[in-house]
């Protein structure tokens, strides 16, 4: 208990010890605060006079450069819509040369194209006349280092003249120039234009006709529409006055006149095929002609020949019925007298004997008719050969002269086409031929075995009733 007295003492002294310490303490330290807070208020005093006498100054900077940037961007904001108003111009004015070049391509292109097919829109003849000016246009039209300005000029010309071409076509106009007659000869000539058709005149007035345009032909050709049309012609082209023919198909109507082939031409067409399927066709047709006549005079006893031939049997008088079957003339004939020798056999040997003599009768009604059929099926196969060979020669030619000129791949075409209209004209009739020779022949064997079958029956009537 003392202990704890003793302990509770020495607190007692301990903390009135440390108050008393702290109580000094904390009067130094609130003395040493007052005198920092002294101190800064002085200093924020001496700080507040410094701004407010710095102030005024720096507010008069702050607003004249609040101006100046305020005037900078009015300046800024005038350059930046002169900028885009002439942006706008500039590409107002790039729109407008851009349109203009189109417009001057185009011009160009059509202008080019006009140059390029004047000659293909006059008359052939016309050509030798305007040759000069729409070289001179072509040529400038290939030249890289020409000026458009130059191309127009040359183009333009060439337009000029196709100008006054159409206003001396109104009332029809002349002029010199070269022509191919007929037989191949150029001759100088006065030609007269005259709407779409142009007339031409010889120098000493020989030859007159129309002028129209031949493939592969340097000049116009020549074509006489008749001679009673020279004299009008004559006429128009010397005095301007005179009756003249129009061809309301432009020269077509003349062209397809030329190209009309006689029958020889168009034969020679088909080559060596055609004509090996022309002679074959010859051939089965002579064979027709002469088994249709070979047919036709075979005779076949009718009804009353095997009646008078069985009564005569039947009377017992076989040497008549032999002398009246040896009448009948033919295989019919034979075949009825072989019955009579034979009449008193068998029937069964009756019937192989009267057989064997429509057998051997058969080979001479069917001769050649084998080479018909034969002809019917070779025929279109000939024509497919010919159309094969007329291709391949189509084809070398076009590795030799190419797909421009038409005329010279004609003949292979032509091979091709005509080899299978032959063999087409060949086959058919060839296969109708055959069938109605068939027909006939069969016909004439069944005639005979209709007589051989009448004859039996009637001598086994016989001999029957003789039994």
């Amino acid at each position: 208990m003392k202990s704890i007295q003793l302990i509770l003492l020495c607190l007692l002294s301990y903390s009135s010890c440390f108050l008393v310490q702290a109580k000094t303490t904390y009067q130094e330290a609130n003395s040493s605060i007052k005198s920092d807070l002294d101190i800064a208020l002085n200093e924020l005093s001496e700080l507040r006079k410094t701004i407010a006498t710095e102030k005024i100054p720096l507010l008069r900077n702050v607003s004249q450069l609040e101006d100046d940037v305020r005037k900078k961007q009015a300046n800024v904001n005038r350059l930046l819509r002169l900028r885009d108003n002439s942006d706008i111009g500039l590409n107002r004015l790039r729109d407008q040369v851009k349109a203009l070049k189109d417009q001057n391509d185009y011009a160009a292109s059509l202008l080019d194209e006009f140059v390029r097919t004047f000659e293909t829109r006059i008359d052939f003849s016309e050509a030798q006349i305007y040759e000069e000016a729409t070289r001179e246009a072509r040529l400038i039209l290939d030249d890289s280092d020409a000026s458009q300005a130059d191309r127009f000029e040359k183009q333009i010309g060439v337009i000029a003249m196709a100008l006054d071409r159409l206003e001396n076509l109104v009332g029809g106009y002349t002029f010199e120039g070269l022509a191919l007659e007929p037989n191949g000869e150029i001759i100088e000539g006065t030609f007269a234009a005259f709407g779409p058709s142009v007339y031409f005149s010889s120098k000493d007035s020989s030859i007159q006709g129309i002028s129209i345009t031949k493939l592969n032909s340097a000049e116009a050709a020549i074509a006489n529409p008749g001679a009673n049309f020279n004299q009008g012609i004559l006429n128009f082209v010397e005095n301007n006055d005179g009756s003249v023919p129009i061809d309301a198909t432009l020269g077509k109507a003349l062209k397809i006149v030329e190209g009309n082939d006689t029958l020889f031409e168009h034969l020679a067409k088909g080559g060596s095929v055609g004509s090996v399927i022309i002679a074959l066709g010859i051939t089965c047709l002579l064979i027709g002609a002469f088994k249709a006549y070979e047919i036709s005079i075979f005779k076949t006893p009718n009804r009353k020949d095997v009646q008078e031939v069985l009564q005569s049997i039947e009377s017992g008088n076989p040497e008549k019925a032999k002398s009246y079957a040896s009448n009948v003339s033919g295989v019919g004939g034979r075949l009825l007298e072989t019955g009579v020798d034979n009449y008193e056999t068998k029937r069964g040997n009756l019937e192989e004997i009267l057989y064997e003599k429509i057998i051997s009768a058969q080979p001479a009604l069917e001769r050649f008719l084998p080479f018909m059929a034969l002809t019917a099926a070779a025929a279109p196969l000939l024509g497919l050969l010919g159309t094969v060979t007329g291709m391949i020669k189509t084809f070398n030619l076009i590795t030799i002269f190419g797909t421009g000129d038409a005329k010279s791949l004609s003949s292979g075409i032509s091979e091709a086409l005509v080899t299978t209209e032959l063999g087409l004209v060949v086959a058919i009739p060839s296969l109708i031929l055959h069938g109605l020779l068939s027909r006939m022949a069969k016909q004439k064997v069944g005639d005979l075995e209709q007589v051989s079958v009448s004859f039996i029956n009637g001598v086994t009537g016989v001999k029957n009733t003789e039994n």
